[in-house]
């Protein structure tokens, strides 16, 4: 009886175990442009650009490439400041008005302080990222 009682320990033990899964550090939209428009290889400045978005600048929780999530998607962004000759850089930095959901600005507005750190080059680089997944 002792050893049947072992044998079902151990048979529910291993029917227990979980299978180990790599995770990436970035959503799996995320860490590559697959869509038809964005199937050319990234520069410097856009990979930067994607290292910061998925990063410190934790843009990532609310903007997904082709959807909206909390905040519209980067393909709805890229157009509507490519329609509107927008300046990102400057709205990033808390020194222009929300042209793309105004609604979501007070959401949006907490991320400024991240943002507004960015330098130059990062600014740059997050800008270059998400125009990456621009409709061409």
């Amino acid at each position: 009886m002792k050893h049947l009682l072992s044998i079902f320990a151990v048979l529910v033990l291993i029917s227990c175990k979980k299978e180990e899964k790599k995770e990436s550090l970035y959503p799996e939209s995320m860490t590559e442009a697959t869509s038809e428009s964005t199937a050319t290889k990234m520069t410097a400045s856009e990979t930067l650009g994607q290292e910061i978005f998925n990063g410190k600048g934790n843009c990532h929780t609310c903007h997904k490439a082709d959807k909206k999530v909390i905040g519209p998607s980067i393909k709805e962004i890229t157009k509507i400041y490519a329609e509107q000759n927008g300046d990102m850089a400057a709205f990033l930095r808390g020194k222009a008005d929300p042209i793309v959901d105004p609604s979501q600005y007070d959401v949006m507005k907490t991320n400024f302080y991240i943002t507004k750190h960015f330098t130059d080059e990062e600014m740059q680089a997050v800008v270059d990222y998400m125009m990456y997944f621009q409709e061409k």
